[in-house]
């Protein structure tokens, strides 16, 4: 399994539903891609910006979502609600 962790940047204020319904609405369109498992949304508890984990089959199954004309737009619907660039992490897992 392939899976992406998502450090998000600080949302621009007053746009936090924005990017809540953004966030659902692009997983819909995420999840029919072939490969696709899951992907959640985290809130820290104790303050702070959103998280999330995105999971994949594997590498090449994501690499094609993340190539497509959909996450092209998904972005830039999703950018200028941010006060950044989100950081992703990549992980394959190994074990569990």
């Amino acid at each position: 399994m392939f899976i992406v962790v998502i450090a998000f940047p600080a949302i621009k204020a007053g746009r936090d539903a924005d990017f809540r319904k953004w966030f659902a609405s692009s997983g819909e369109t995420f999840s029919g891609y072939p490969g696709f498992i899951n992907r959640r949304l985290l809130q820290p508890v104790d303050g702070g910006n959103y998280a999330a984990i995105v999971e994949f089959k594997d590498q090449a199954a994501f690499k094609a979502m993340h190539g497509s004309a959909a996450h092209d737009e998904a972005g830039a619907q999703v950018m200028p609600l941010f006060e950044g660039k989100p950081t992703p992490t990549f992980y394959q897992v190994v074990g569990g």
